[in-house]
Protein backbone atom coordinates (compact mmCIF):
# COMPACT_ATOMS: atom_id res chain seq x y z
CA UNK A 1 0.00 0.00 0.00
CA UNK A 2 1.48 3.40 -0.91
CA UNK A 3 2.36 5.84 1.84
CA UNK A 4 0.49 9.15 1.78
CA UNK A 5 0.58 12.18 4.07
CA UNK A 6 -2.39 12.00 6.40
CA UNK A 7 -2.77 15.77 6.73
CA UNK A 8 -3.21 18.20 3.85
CA UNK A 9 -0.10 20.25 3.19
CA UNK A 10 -1.73 23.58 4.06
CA UNK A 11 -2.36 22.44 7.63
CA UNK A 12 1.23 21.38 8.31
CA UNK A 13 3.32 24.57 8.66
CA UNK A 14 6.60 24.50 10.55
CA UNK A 15 6.39 26.33 13.86
CA UNK A 16 8.69 26.95 16.79
CA UNK A 17 7.95 24.05 19.11
CA UNK A 18 7.88 24.32 22.88
CA UNK A 19 11.39 24.06 24.27
CA UNK A 20 13.06 25.33 21.09
CA UNK A 21 15.47 28.19 21.60
CA UNK A 22 17.09 30.48 19.06
CA UNK A 23 20.53 31.82 19.81
CA UNK A 24 21.69 34.76 17.73
CA UNK A 25 24.59 37.13 17.09
CA UNK A 26 27.41 34.62 17.58
CA UNK A 27 30.27 33.94 15.19
CA UNK A 28 30.54 30.54 13.56
CA UNK A 29 33.01 29.17 16.10
CA UNK A 30 30.44 29.76 18.83
CA UNK A 31 27.28 28.77 16.95
CA UNK A 32 25.46 25.53 17.60
CA UNK A 33 25.24 23.84 14.21
CA UNK A 34 22.73 21.15 13.31
CA UNK A 35 23.04 19.19 10.07
CA UNK A 36 20.02 17.68 8.32
CA UNK A 37 20.68 14.91 5.80
CA UNK A 38 17.64 13.67 3.85
CA UNK A 39 18.42 10.10 2.85
CA UNK A 40 16.68 7.37 0.89
CA UNK A 41 18.64 4.20 0.18
CA UNK A 42 22.05 5.81 0.79
CA UNK A 43 23.67 2.89 2.63
CA UNK A 44 26.70 3.01 0.32
CA UNK A 45 27.48 6.63 1.18
CA UNK A 46 25.89 7.73 4.44
CA UNK A 47 28.67 6.52 6.76
CA UNK A 48 31.31 8.44 4.81
CA UNK A 49 29.11 11.55 4.75
CA UNK A 50 28.69 11.54 8.52
CA UNK A 51 32.40 10.89 9.15
CA UNK A 52 33.40 13.77 6.87
CA UNK A 53 31.03 16.15 8.65
CA UNK A 54 32.23 15.07 12.08
CA UNK A 55 35.81 15.84 11.02
CA UNK A 56 35.09 19.46 10.00
CA UNK A 57 36.67 22.20 12.10
CA UNK A 58 36.59 26.00 12.12
CA UNK A 59 38.96 28.12 14.20
CA UNK A 60 40.34 24.88 15.62
CA UNK A 61 36.98 23.74 16.98
CA UNK A 62 34.59 21.04 15.71
CA UNK A 63 32.13 22.75 13.38
CA UNK A 64 29.18 20.36 13.65
CA UNK A 65 27.31 19.79 16.91
CA UNK A 66 24.43 17.54 15.87
CA UNK A 67 23.75 15.43 12.78
CA UNK A 68 20.20 14.35 11.94
CA UNK A 69 19.70 11.77 9.20
CA UNK A 70 16.13 11.50 7.97
CA UNK A 71 15.47 8.03 6.61
CA UNK A 72 12.85 8.64 3.93
CA UNK A 73 11.46 5.10 3.62
CA UNK A 74 14.76 3.44 2.72
CA UNK A 75 14.74 -0.21 1.72
CA UNK A 76 18.39 -0.73 2.67
CA UNK A 77 20.27 -0.31 5.97
CA UNK A 78 20.78 3.47 5.69
CA UNK A 79 19.26 4.02 9.14
CA UNK A 80 21.42 1.45 10.92
CA UNK A 81 24.63 2.75 9.38
CA UNK A 82 23.71 6.35 10.22
CA UNK A 83 22.92 5.46 13.82
CA UNK A 84 26.11 3.45 14.24
CA UNK A 85 28.07 6.40 12.82
CA UNK A 86 26.79 8.72 15.55
CA UNK A 87 23.88 10.48 13.88
CA UNK A 88 20.36 10.88 15.22
CA UNK A 89 18.00 9.00 12.92
CA UNK A 90 14.50 10.25 12.19
CA UNK A 91 12.05 8.23 10.13
CA UNK A 92 9.75 9.90 7.60
CA UNK A 93 7.43 7.60 5.64
CA UNK A 94 5.84 10.35 3.54
CA UNK A 95 7.97 10.45 0.36
CA UNK A 96 9.70 13.56 -0.87
CA UNK A 97 12.82 15.65 -0.32
CA UNK A 98 10.82 18.40 1.36
CA UNK A 99 9.06 15.91 3.61
CA UNK A 100 12.41 14.61 4.80
CA UNK A 101 13.75 18.12 5.43
CA UNK A 102 10.64 19.03 7.43
CA UNK A 103 10.95 15.89 9.53
CA UNK A 104 14.54 16.79 10.30
CA UNK A 105 13.60 20.33 11.32
CA UNK A 106 10.91 18.93 13.58
CA UNK A 107 13.57 16.92 15.42
CA UNK A 108 15.73 19.95 16.25
CA UNK A 109 15.91 21.07 19.84
CA UNK A 110 18.27 24.00 20.44
CA UNK A 111 20.39 25.31 17.59
CA UNK A 112 21.58 28.47 15.86
CA UNK A 113 22.19 27.35 12.30
CA UNK A 114 20.92 24.52 10.13
CA UNK A 115 23.11 23.01 7.43
CA UNK A 116 21.48 20.91 4.71
CA UNK A 117 23.67 18.26 3.08
CA UNK A 118 22.77 15.47 0.68
CA UNK A 119 23.44 11.89 1.76
CA UNK A 120 25.07 10.75 -1.50
CA UNK A 121 28.65 11.90 -0.78
CA UNK A 122 28.59 14.38 -3.69
CA UNK A 123 29.66 17.29 -1.51
CA UNK A 124 33.23 18.50 -1.16
CA UNK A 125 33.19 18.93 2.60
CA UNK A 126 36.19 21.25 2.55
CA UNK A 127 33.85 23.84 0.99
CA UNK A 128 31.52 23.96 4.00
CA UNK A 129 33.54 26.27 6.31
CA UNK A 130 33.38 28.95 3.59
CA UNK A 131 29.58 28.95 3.89
CA UNK A 132 29.89 29.70 7.60
CA UNK A 133 32.38 32.48 6.95
CA UNK A 134 29.79 34.05 4.62
CA UNK A 135 27.26 33.84 7.43
CA UNK A 136 29.73 35.58 9.72
CA UNK A 137 29.69 38.39 7.15
CA UNK A 138 25.98 38.87 7.75
CA UNK A 139 24.17 36.42 5.49
CA UNK A 140 20.88 34.91 6.64
CA UNK A 141 21.03 32.14 4.02
CA UNK A 142 24.10 30.86 2.17
CA UNK A 143 23.85 28.68 -0.94
CA UNK A 144 26.66 26.45 -2.14
CA UNK A 145 26.79 27.28 -5.86
CA UNK A 146 27.97 24.51 -8.12
CA UNK A 147 27.84 26.89 -11.09
CA UNK A 148 30.30 29.29 -9.45
CA UNK A 149 32.52 26.40 -8.40
CA UNK A 150 33.34 23.15 -10.17
CA UNK A 151 31.21 20.25 -11.37
CA UNK A 152 33.08 17.01 -11.83
CA UNK A 153 32.41 14.96 -14.98
CA UNK A 154 29.21 12.88 -14.68
CA UNK A 155 28.19 14.71 -11.50
CA UNK A 156 25.30 16.49 -13.28
CA UNK A 157 23.57 15.60 -16.50
CA UNK A 158 23.10 18.18 -19.25
CA UNK A 159 19.40 18.12 -18.49
CA UNK A 160 20.09 19.02 -14.86
CA UNK A 161 22.43 21.84 -15.83
CA UNK A 162 20.02 23.33 -18.37
CA UNK A 163 17.07 22.94 -16.01
CA UNK A 164 18.89 24.61 -13.13
CA UNK A 165 20.00 27.50 -15.35
CA UNK A 166 16.43 27.96 -16.60
CA UNK A 167 15.00 28.02 -13.07
CA UNK A 168 17.63 30.54 -11.96
CA UNK A 169 16.69 32.81 -14.85
CA UNK A 170 13.02 32.45 -13.98
CA UNK A 171 13.72 33.37 -10.36
CA UNK A 172 15.64 36.42 -11.56
CA UNK A 173 12.68 37.41 -13.73
CA UNK A 174 10.25 36.98 -10.84
CA UNK A 175 12.35 38.57 -8.07
CA UNK A 176 14.84 40.83 -9.85
CA UNK A 177 17.73 39.01 -8.15
CA UNK A 178 20.38 37.22 -10.20
CA UNK A 179 21.33 33.79 -8.85
CA UNK A 180 23.41 30.93 -10.20
CA UNK A 181 22.20 27.77 -8.48
CA UNK A 182 19.51 25.97 -6.46
CA UNK A 183 22.02 23.60 -4.92
CA UNK A 184 21.05 21.50 -1.90
CA UNK A 185 24.17 22.41 0.10
CA UNK A 186 23.08 25.43 2.16
CA UNK A 187 23.03 26.94 5.62
CA UNK A 188 20.36 29.13 7.16
CA UNK A 189 19.81 30.72 10.54
CA UNK A 190 17.35 28.60 12.48
CA UNK A 191 15.00 31.42 13.40
CA UNK A 192 14.91 32.52 9.77
CA UNK A 193 14.18 28.98 8.63
CA UNK A 194 11.14 28.77 10.90
CA UNK A 195 9.96 32.17 9.68
CA UNK A 196 9.86 30.92 6.07
CA UNK A 197 6.99 28.53 6.90
CA UNK A 198 8.21 25.99 4.32
CA UNK A 199 5.49 23.97 2.59
CA UNK A 200 6.88 22.09 -0.42
CA UNK A 201 7.21 18.40 0.31
CA UNK A 202 9.00 17.33 -2.84
CA UNK A 203 11.79 18.63 -5.06
CA UNK A 204 10.66 22.28 -5.01
CA UNK A 205 11.96 22.70 -1.44
CA UNK A 206 15.24 24.43 -2.39
CA UNK A 207 13.61 26.86 -4.81
CA UNK A 208 10.85 27.69 -2.32
CA UNK A 209 13.42 28.55 0.35
CA UNK A 210 15.35 30.90 -1.91
CA UNK A 211 12.34 32.63 -3.45
CA UNK A 212 10.79 33.26 -0.04
CA UNK A 213 14.08 34.56 1.37
CA UNK A 214 14.50 36.96 -1.55
CA UNK A 215 10.91 38.10 -1.14
CA UNK A 216 11.59 38.99 2.49
CA UNK A 217 14.63 41.03 1.53
CA UNK A 218 17.05 38.83 3.45
CA UNK A 219 20.78 38.79 2.86
CA UNK A 220 21.37 35.72 0.70
CA UNK A 221 24.88 34.85 -0.46
CA UNK A 222 26.31 32.28 -2.85
CA UNK A 223 29.65 30.54 -2.24
CA UNK A 224 31.49 28.49 -4.91
CA UNK A 225 31.40 24.77 -4.20
CA UNK A 226 32.49 21.56 -5.91
CA UNK A 227 30.03 18.87 -6.92
CA UNK A 228 31.42 15.35 -7.10
CA UNK A 229 29.89 12.34 -8.79
CA UNK A 230 27.46 10.85 -6.32
CA UNK A 231 27.71 7.38 -4.80
CA UNK A 232 24.86 5.15 -5.94
CA UNK A 233 21.83 5.85 -8.12
CA UNK A 234 20.22 9.29 -8.23
CA UNK A 235 16.51 9.44 -7.36
CA UNK A 236 16.04 12.42 -9.69
CA UNK A 237 18.37 12.29 -12.69
CA UNK A 238 18.49 8.48 -12.62
CA UNK A 239 15.01 8.21 -14.18
CA UNK A 240 12.90 10.21 -16.64
CA UNK A 241 10.04 10.19 -14.13
CA UNK A 242 12.25 11.69 -11.44
CA UNK A 243 13.57 14.34 -13.81
CA UNK A 244 10.06 15.38 -14.91
CA UNK A 245 8.72 15.47 -11.35
CA UNK A 246 11.67 17.56 -10.19
CA UNK A 247 11.17 20.05 -13.02
CA UNK A 248 7.46 20.31 -12.25
CA UNK A 249 8.08 20.85 -8.52
CA UNK A 250 10.75 23.49 -9.09
CA UNK A 251 8.58 25.39 -11.55
CA UNK A 252 5.64 25.33 -9.15
CA UNK A 253 7.80 26.54 -6.28
CA UNK A 254 9.11 29.48 -8.29
CA UNK A 255 5.79 30.54 -9.76
CA UNK A 256 3.71 30.30 -6.60
CA UNK A 257 6.19 31.64 -4.03
CA UNK A 258 7.65 34.66 -5.84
Amino acid sequence: MPITCKQPLATMPLRLNAGHQVLANNNSAQMHVTVIIPAKDEALAIGAVISALQALTLSGQPLIDHIIVVDNASTDNTAAIASNSGATVVFEACPGYGSACMAGIGAIGTTDVVLFVDGDHSCNYADIPALFIAMDEGADLVIGSRSLGFIEPRAMTLTQRWGTALMCRLIQYRTGIAITDLGPLRIIRYDKLLELDMRDRRFGWTAEMQVKAYGKGWHVMEVPTTLRARVGQSKISGTWRGTILAAHDLLRAVLFNA
